[in-house]
């Protein structure tokens, strides 16, 4: 984390963001490219198999592991540093990390989003991404067992 912070000390913008990201598709691809372009430095929490298992999303949720999850997300020029969280919520992450921007898709009311309160206490600000219009993991998945 101290990279990080060379960032933030040298005026750079940091933005965070987190998902579970299990099967690539153009809507991640479009949501992070527009999370890095909030600022200078993205941070992507990525949710561990234990947290992606604690959302409840399918009983077969991740169909990638987190390492190859990582793998894949590593490869994008968008992302400068991905963590992995165990927890249901990346609160205590975002709390350490203190970014200046806080970044989900606009499914949430800003105000709702996990750390809003310790980003706007910290100066920060949350923002919301409208998704891209028909992708979905879920969706396609149906699609891959229909």
């Amino acid at each position: 984390m101290q990279a990080i912070n060379l960032e933030k000390k040298s005026g750079k913008k940091v933005v965070f963001t987190n998902g579970c990201f299990d099967i690539i598709h153009p809507g991640h691809v479009d949501y992070l490219a527009k999370a890095r372009d909030l600022g200078d430095y993205l941070i992507l929490g990525l949710n561990t198999d234990k947290s992606v298992r604690l959302l409840n999303k399918a009983p077969n949720r991740p169909l990638n592991n987190e390492f190859a999850r990582a793998i894949v997300l590593a490869a994008f020029a968008c992302i400068d540093t991905i963590v992995l969280f165990d927890e249901q919520t990346p609160l205590e992450l975002i709390k350490f990390l203190r970014p200046n921007v806080l970044v989900k898709g606009d499914d949430y009311q800003v105000e709702k989003i996990v750390g809003y309160d310790s980003v706007i206490a910290n100066g920060g600000t949350v923002v919301t991404i409208p998704f891209l219009e028909g992708y979905s993991t879920t969706k396609l998945i149906e699609k891959i067992l229909s």
